[in-house]
């Protein structure tokens, strides 16, 4: 909906969801996770180090980065 300038700003798009900005720029966030972190959850492959909780706090962008941060080093 951003994306397709339905909604200019993520406050409009959370106002819209009924939910805080803050929250929506967390989830938002999700949207960077590596593509194998992305699958490993929905195949319900991933580790227990990977929360919904972990994966809302600050990660690092680089992919390879991500896979060391949520595999439990």
């Amino acid at each position: 909906m951003l994306e397709s300038g339905e909604y200019a700003t993520i406050a409009e798009l959370a106002e819209r969801e009924v939910i805080a900005p803050s929250y929506m720029t967390r989830v938002l966030r999700l949207t960077l996770l590596a593509p194998e972190i992305v699958e490993a959850i929905l195949d319900g492959k991933q580790g227990p180090e990977v929360t919904l909780v972990r994966v809302l706090e600050p990660f690092p962008l680089s992919w390879s980065d991500q896979k060391d941060t949520f595999s439990g080093r």
